[in-house]
């Protein structure tokens, strides 16, 4: 009967890891549910203020406002990748990590230094543990990312490019598309690029300037900006991580169904066993 305890035991083992699972990916469900509604909220309105500014983006306005100015070439870059603070996500900080490595790669060989931003513990611990120096760490910024610290985050790295002292700011984030196709993307949020076509402001008549209306809406655009990749992110985090509980559910029910049917069989034969003792010993007796 020993093989037959040890194979009870792995059923009560899995059968609690199938527990924990399932109810990570319910957990996982309804925050994706949360989720998914801020990105709706946020989408419309970030996607209008880029579309004005981009509209509004001149050479003339360049000199007033140093957010829309053109560097002539890239000396310096800042970096943010936004991962999170949790695993048991599939494979989608590795996919972040990946797509920073790749784009830090690119401007290296394009003779850029790059400092590198990090938000969430996961692509902190990978940079930490290969020793890459990090300008800033930001954590713990929750399942509900809010447009505050969305500004309290992209505030200097504006500041860093009105300053010249760096020459393009890139975004490092998962694009959710939906909850089962989240890909990483890069967003180059500064330089801001210019609008070509009929639809730049020179064919509108517009009150008040857009000198006025830029003063206003440029520091809204890098805090929407950001804000929408963060709350995108978390999206994409809770899709990735609810898939990923749910093969785990699914697989554990394999391992489960094999584990029965291995018990059942140890079990069938211990009993034969003990059947054809009974019936040996019977007939030593006559």
């Amino acid at each position: 009967m020993a093989g037959a305890r040890d194979v009870k035991r792995r059923i009560k083992s899995v059968e609690n890891t199938r527990q924990i699972t399932r109810t990570m990916e319910l957990v996982a469900t309804s925050k994706l549910k949360k989720a998914t509604d801020r990105v709706s909220a946020a989408r419309p309105y970030g996607e209008s203020i880029v579309s004005i500014v981009e509209n509004l983006c001149s050479p003339d306005l360049a000199e007033k406002f140093p957010l829309l100015r053109k560097p002539v070439e890239c000396k310096k870059a800042a970096v943010l990748l936004l991962t999170a603070d949790r695993g048991l996500a599939g494979g989608f900080n590795a996919n972040l990590i990946k797509e920073a490595n790749n784009l830090l790669d690119v401007l290296k060989k394009a003779g850029t230094e790059a400092d590198l931003h990090i938000i969430g513990k996961k692509g902190i611990a990978y940079f930490r543990f290969r020793d890459y120096p990090m300008a800033s760490e930001y954590v713990d910024l929750g399942d509900s990312p809010t447009v505050k610290i969305a500004g309290d985050i992209i505030g200097p790295l504006g500041d860093d490019f009105s300053s010249g002292r760096v020459d393009a700011v890139y975004v490092v984030s998962s694009k959710f598309r939906s909850a089962v196709s989240t890909p990483p993307a890069v967003l180059e949020l500064l330089p801001i690029e210019s609008r070509d076509g009929k639809d730049k402001s020179d064919d509108f008549i517009m009150t008040p300037k857009a000198g006025m209306i830029l003063e206003t809406l440029l520091p809204l655009y890098l805090r929407n900006s950001l804000y929408r990749a963060l709350v995108e992110n978390v999206a994409a985090e809770q899709g990735a991580r609810r898939t990923a509980m749910k093969n785990a559910t699914d697989n554990a029910g394999d391992v489960l169904e094999h584990l029965t049917r291995t018990y059942n069989r140890a079990r069938q034969g211990q009993i034969t066993q003990e059947i054809a003792e009974i019936v040996g010993g019977a007939a030593a007796l006559e």
